[in-house]
């Protein structure tokens, strides 16, 4: 946990659990729809149903909107908590057309070359650019024959793009048999391999190996376990391209929030649920929700945000959640914990990329030990986020900005995270100035850190995982949480944990399901 006095201006922090036991109806906040949430999938999955012509009330524990895409400020430095990496900018293009607006007027989503750095622990660095022509480039100096299989990779990427993105990612599963209907695609596309799998069938060199199949980590999962369907996001990344909000994600966050306002969505912050509430004569439906401060919310719909095993399992009555699911609780697989550790440099480091993957010395086992063994190695490798290389205004003139994302056990393992927090962080600032960034001992300044303890307190996140449930192939689709639960019927989900799954397309996809989803009750409704 980050230690008392370390946690940065900014940084969220737990509303008064101090319940108030408040019946006057002034109390009572009614809407159309109510939202648990003001993460992407939640801003989202607001806008929507808004544009749509229902009134919507959208209510989040923290200070701000954006979930985990929290700013904060220390010394001078700011850093974006969350999500860097935008890769499929229509989804956000798709809010503001909502509304007759258009993004561009409000946000620059810059493209970044390169849009990874690989930084390996012999030494070499491989740059994935946005020009095929320079990334081959790049393959040629480790394995020149890996041009040719990274064209396959591309190809099979697009095959499986094709069907994992434009035909299922933002289609409902709430029947089996929607996702049967696409079983033969998707043995065709070998979606039972692993990410892994895949990409190890097309590149032969080992470090490239590793270079093409980390993109599971970027959204919580193991690439040796995560479904191959996620092999789709290099075709994604090229076609779209990778950028980075001219702002930050921050900036981003806060247009959307006056966007919100603008459309005429009621956005209530600093407010915790304490339960979601039912009708007490049939469990069939909710009927809204109640938070800590005593404050009631009544609703036709509630669409949650927040992590699905913590909804059913603390916010739900527990006849509620008897058959939340296929996959039962204790066969539940879920996401890694994420160490991210903020500061800021009292010199600028120019050759470290705006993103830069920092690979150690193992890799298929230190995830092993990170996803099954649930133990903290002595290794690690890190994501390194500098957006002072896009956008000095996160920094004081002459410095720079980081933050580092090291994947570690949720909270499933057995770490004492008082202990480790403090020694992860001498570790990870040792590694880095021996390698990339030399002087950084002498140079940090203004740190902290937040580990999965905090990422259950703040978030509210089972176990402290960083991105809910993992992305195995029998935690996807129809048997991932379900858009709308199966028993309850007008509880919705547009969160990582529902289907399609984590990262910012997937809740953004996510929130096109619930709307999908409502539509058809309306058709349905009219028909009748």
């Amino acid at each position: 946990m980050v230690p008392a006095g370390n946690r940065a201006s900014g940084a969220p922090t737990s509303p008064s659990r101090h319940a108030v036991d408040i019946t006057d109806d002034n109390h009572r906040l009614q809407s159309d729809v109510l939202v648990i949430g003001a993460g992407f999938g939640g801003i989202a999955a607001a806008l929507r149903m808004r544009a749509r012509g229902y009134s919507v009330t959208l209510v989040d524990r923290l200070q701000a909107i954006g979930g985990r895409a929290q700013v904060f400020e220390r010394g001078g430095f700011r850093h974006d908590a969350g999500p860097t990496v935008i890769t499929a900018p229509f989804l956000f293009d798709e809010l503001f057309e909502l509304f007759g607006e258009t993004r561009e007027d409000y946000l620059e989503f810059r493209p970044l070359d390169p849009w990874y750095r690989f930084h390996f622990h012999d030494g070499q660095q491989f740059d994935y650019r946005p020009s095929i022509e320079d990334t081959n480039a790049e393959i040629r100096k480790f394995h020149a024959p890996d041009v040719k299989g990274y064209e396959r990779l591309l190809q099979t990427s697009k095959e499986i793009f094709e069907i994992g993105f434009e035909k299922l990612a933002d289609r409902p599963f709430t029947k089996f048999w929607t996702m049967m209907a696409q079983v033969p695609a998707l043995l065709k596309l070998r979606s039972y391999k692993t990410v892994a799998g895949i990409v190890n069938s097309h590149i032969k060199h080992p470090l490239l190996r590793q270079a093409f199949s980390i993109h599971p980590l970027l959204v919580g999962g193991n690439p040796f376990t995560t479904t191959s369907i996620y092999s789709l996001i290099h075709y994604l990344e090229r076609r779209w391209g990778v950028f980075f909000c001219m702002g930050g994600t921050g900036r981003l966050v806060a247009e959307l929030h006056k966007l919100l306002e603008r459309a005429g969505v009621q956005v209530i912050l600093g407010t915790d649920i304490a339960e979601i509430t039912m009708d007490t004569h049939s469990r069939g439906r909710v009927t809204g929700a109640r938070a800590t401060d005593g404050r009631v919310f009544t609703a036709n719909r509630v669409i949650c945000n927040g992590d699905p095993p913590t909804v059913y399992s603390q916010m739900l009555p527990a006849a509620a959640h008897m058959r939340k699911r296929p996959l039962p609780e204790a066969l539940t697989q879920y996401s890694m914990g994420l160490y991210v550790l903020f500061f800021g440099t009292k010199k600028t480091y120019p050759d470290v990329a705006h993103h830069t993957i920092w690979m150690g010395p193992r890799y298929k086992e230190l995830l092993a030990d990170i996803f099954d063994k649930k133990i903290l190695a002595d290794d690690f490798s890190l994501y390194l986020h500098r957006p002072t290389a896009t956008d000095a205004s996160f920094a004081p003139a002459g410095c720079d900005s980081f933050y580092v994302l090291c994947p570690v056990p949720n909270l499933l393992g057995d770490v004492d995270w008082k202990m480790m927090g403090p020694e992860l962080r001498s570790r990870i600032v040792a590694a880095l100035s021996r390698t990339i960034m030399p002087g950084l001992e002498s140079a940090i300044t203004d740190d902290f850190w937040m580990t999965p303890e905090d990422f259950k307190t703040d978030y509210r996140s089972m176990h402290g995982a960083g991105f809910s449930i993992a992305p195995i192939f029998a935690q996807s689709a129809w048997f991932r949480y379900h858009n709308r639960d199966p028993h309850i019927a007008n509880l919705y989900f547009s969160a990582a944990g529902a289907h399609p799954g984590a990262g910012m397309p997937g809740v953004l996809c996510s929130a096109k399901v619930v709307e999908a989803l409502i539509e058809e009750e309306e058709q349905a409704r009219v028909a009748s």
